[in-house]
Order: structure tokens, then C-alpha cells, then sequence
């Protein structure tokens, strides 16, 4: 069976330790910290049956899924016999730095290693290492197991075999990979999202619309689209003559506007206590762990959804 190495078995770790083992890999999980695996196994033996009741297993048991996860007692136990390195420590150069030098030591040749780094580029952690052809970055949107996306990024000196062979492993992993050409600051995800909340900030900050407000345009609006269609695919669809036609149409909207999005709202500025007064009248603060509970057991039932909907239309 194929066997991943997760490293570093925290609120990531696990979630791909989830996500690959559903696949039916082979899935050892290791961390410095002890009894981090074992307390991330624990974890993922409640998390399971939800999954199940809700057919994100592939059709396996959760005790399936689970016997294909295991506890590593080191980086050299995980790492033996693995052909993927999902590597998630904290995000902190330095660290990462010393890690790679490890992992590079300690993995064979041939086994991909991979970051879930939302923020440090590739480049910077994988420059000095010996085989640092065999390094990129694996971003997901956690948890993976629940949100397919994850961004494949090349350093300078990543080889194209490492890039295929990292997008097929998601893939196969049941992943829905960007495939980036080169790197670039944030990516493509978090360019993307960071945008919007810019202009969400902006929109609170400067009194045009509420928090509420806002978050309801998202949520009951663009949204549902965006749950199974992206931006291009939404505007090609929004014009009789498809994308062109949508350009001439509605591209001077957005060149009016664009410059007034040029200028930067401080998110820890005033606003914040504006953000913070609104949401935590909607929700206490310590209720945010059971919505947490709530958001993913949604994300469950709309990824079942879409899975089911796929089926019907043979998509």
C-alpha cells in the first residue's frame, strides 16, 4: 500500500491524515511533541463516523479508515517507505528552515516533500537543501477532507516530475489541485479571498453596509454560485455571448470603481471594533467552537451534495 508521511499531527496534520487514508493510503503520523499522533488519532476516531453518516468515506468503515492510520514514535519512522511528505509545522521560516534540513537528511531521494505553508514561499525554506528539486508546496483549505482545493506551488528548482507527481498523488487523494507555474506571495487562494475582504473591510469601515449585510451578499448571494462554479466560468455564463460579451458589457463597471479600492482599510484599525461588536452580538464568544462544529458538519451535508449531484449528472 502507499504510504504518506504526515508531519507534524496538529489541526492540519490531521485533517490530512483524514483525507489521505480515506483514499486508502497508508497514512504515519509524526510530531516532536509527544503524544501529539496519539491525541490527533483520538481525534480523527470522533471526527470518522460523521463522515460516514454522510458517505465521505468512499464507502469504507470508519474503522476501515482508521486501521490505516498509525502513530510514528520519529520523522525517520513516518518518512521510511513513504513516497509523500505533507509536512504542516507552524508558520515560521526558521522552523521551517531546520525542518527541511531534517526531512531532507532523513527522507529518501524519491519522496516528494510537501508544505501546507498558507504564507512562506517555497523558495525560501527549500534553497539551500540538497535535493531540493523534490520540494513544493501542498496548500489546502482546511480541513481537506471537507474542501477539495489545494494549491500546488513550485519553488525556482522544483522539477516538473515533483509538480505531476504531487498534483496526481491529490488527486488520487480525492483533491482538486492548482497547479501553479511559478510562485508567487499568497498564491492563488488567499490573493483571491484577500481581495474580498479588503472590500469587505473597506464596506464596514467606511458605513455602507453593515457586517451582516456584507456577510449575507456572500452567503446568500455570490456564494451559491461559487459553491460549484468559479469567477470565469460565472461570467461567461452571465452574458448571452458568453465571457467577451460580459466584457464589453460590464467592464467599465468595474474600471469606475477600481480605484476606489486602491486604498487600504487597517483591519486592526477602528473598524475592528466595529467587526468585532457586530459579530459578537450574533454570536458569544464562547459559542464559537460549537458554530465550528456546526460550519463543519454543513460543510459535510453540501459536500455530500455536490458529490451526489456530480453522480447524477455524470460530471
Amino acid at each position: 500500500m502507499t504510504k504518506i508521511a504526515i508531519i507534524g499531527s496538529g489541526f492540519i496534520g490531521r485533517a490530512w491524515a483524514i483525507t489521505f487514508a480515506r483514499a486508502g493510503f497508508d497514512v504515519a503520523l509524526a510530531d516532536k511533541a509527544e503524544g501529539a499522533p496519539e491525541a490527533a488519532l483520538a481525534y480523527i476516531e470522533g471526527v470518522l463516523p460523521d463522515l460516514a453518516a454522510n458517505d465521505l468515506l468512499n464507502g469504507a468503515s470508519p474503522q476501515d479508515v482508521r486501521a490505516r492510520l498509525s502513530a510514528a514514535g520519529s520523522y525517520a519512522e513516518a518518512l521510511e517507505g513513504a513516497v509523500h511528505a505533507q509536512e504542516n509545522a507552524p508558520e515560521d521560516l526558521a522552523l521551517k528552515q531546520a525542518l527541511y534540513a531534517e526531512l531532507d537528511a532523513l527522507a529518501a531521494p524519491e519522496t516528494v516533500l510537501a508544505s501546507s505553508t498558507s504564507a512562506i514561499l517555497p523558495s525560501r525554506f527549500s534553497e539551500s537543501l540538497k535535493h531540493r528539486e523534490r520540494v513544493c508546496v501542498c496548500h489546502p483549505i482546511n480541513p481537506p477532507y471537507l474542501i477539495p482545493a489545494v494549491e500546488v506551488v513550485p519553488a525556482p528548482w522544483t522539477s516538473a516530475d515533483t509538480m505531476t507527481r504531487a498534483a496526481d498523488l491529490m488527486r488520487a487523494a480525492g483533491q482538486s489541485p492548482i497547479v501553479m507555474k511559478r510562485e508567487l506571495d499568497g498564491f492563488v487562494m488567499n490573493r483571491m479571498q484577500g481581495a474580498l475582504l479588503e472590500e469587505a473591510f473597506r464596506l464596514v469601515a467606511d458605513g455602507y453596509a453593515s457586517v451582516e449585510d456584507v456577510d449575507i451578499g456572500i452567503r446568500e448571494g455570490l456564494a451559491l454560485r461559487w459553491s460549484f462554479m468559479g469567477p470565469f466560468e460565472t461570467i461567461d455564463l452571465n452574458a448571452p455571448g458568453g465571457v467577451a460579451d460580459y466584457v464589453a458589457r460590464y467592464q467599465q463597471i468595474y474600471e469606475r470603481i477600481s480605484p476606489d479600492q486602491w486604498r487600504r482599510v487597517d483591519w486592526a484599525g477602528p473598524v475592528l471594533e466595529t467587526v468585532l461588536a457586530e459579530r459578537r452580538a450574533r454570536l458569544a464568544h464562547d459559542a464559537l467552537q460549537e458554530r465550528q462544529v456546526w460550519r463543519d458538519r454543513r460543510l459535510m451535508a453540501l459536500a455530500a451534495h455536490k458529490r451526489k449531484a456530480d453522480k447524477d449528472i455524470g460530471a
